[in-house]
């Protein structure tokens, strides 16, 4: 059981079938509902959101677009994505605030951590948009920073697979998926679950990072009920 929980979801799981370049109704429903569920007056729960459903940083740059600029029109693209997010769990009845590493005041708080801490405190859904700010980091970097800011107890990176395997299990059918692994055996490993900085940074501030599927319903609320499921990285 958890008090304090920092969700990582990817901009990709808000589009239609994880591959599209927008925000669909369904998946965007789907998670608003999952979050729902998970959420209970004794638990604090923060949210980081990706914006690869619309720009994916120096990857859609092509090298055509400077490689800052392109960040920074990532950074802009989790903004979109948490203020629709922002919208779905309002909609559903929970109190939800944005908190922008750029800021952006007309749409968002800017982030301050005594601020962001109290909105959890107060039993509100906060969620972290605009990366850490900075280019050249992916918002797995900026789920590490803004959960140890926290103070969070785990983070729970909900991906399109069941864990961490060894290989990519829609490419190698040997593949096998791993319950425990250590922070260093997974970055000896090379395991592709989380960039190594991010990893890095949660292994100096011994936050337990839980990776499963987040299209299988009822697996948000099992993660912050402390059952076994996906990957625990520790």
């Amino acid at each position: 059981m958890y008090k304090r929980v920092l969700l990582k979801i990817s901009g990709e799981a808000l589009s239609r079938n994880g591959g599209g370049r927008s925000i669909s109704p369904a998946p965007l429903t789907f998670i608003s509902e999952e979050i729902r569920k998970a959420c209970r007056p004794d638990i604090q729960l923060a949210i980081v959101i990706g914006g690869g459903n619309i720009w994916r940083g120096a990857k859609d740059g092509h090298g055509m677009i400077d490689r800052v600029i392109s960040d920074n029109m990532g950074m802009l693209a989790t903004i979109v994505n948490a203020m629709a997010l922002q919208s779905a769990l309002e909609h559903k009845g929970i109190q939800t605030r944005v908190q922008t590493a750029i800021e952006i005041s007309r749409l968002a708080e800017p982030f301050i951590r005594r601020k962001a801490i109290r909105h959890l405190e107060k039993g509100r859904v906060v969620i972290f948009a605009g990366g850490t700010g900075n280019p050249y980091f992916t918002t797995d970097s900026a789920a590490a920073l803004r959960a140890a800011e926290i103070g969070a107890d785990v983070i729970f990176k909900a991906t399109q697979v069941d864990g961490v395997y060894t290989g990519d299990p829609k490419l190698d059918k040997k593949a096998k998926m791993i319950k425990n692994i250590t922070y260093m055996n997974a970055i000896r490993k090379g395991l592709k679950f989380m960039d190594t900085s991010a990893l890095t940074l949660c292994m100096e501030n011994h936050l337990p990072i839980l990776v499963f599927n987040l299209h299988i319903a009822g697996n948000i609320k099992k993660a912050v009920n402390g059952e076994a499921i996906g990957t625990l990285i520790k």
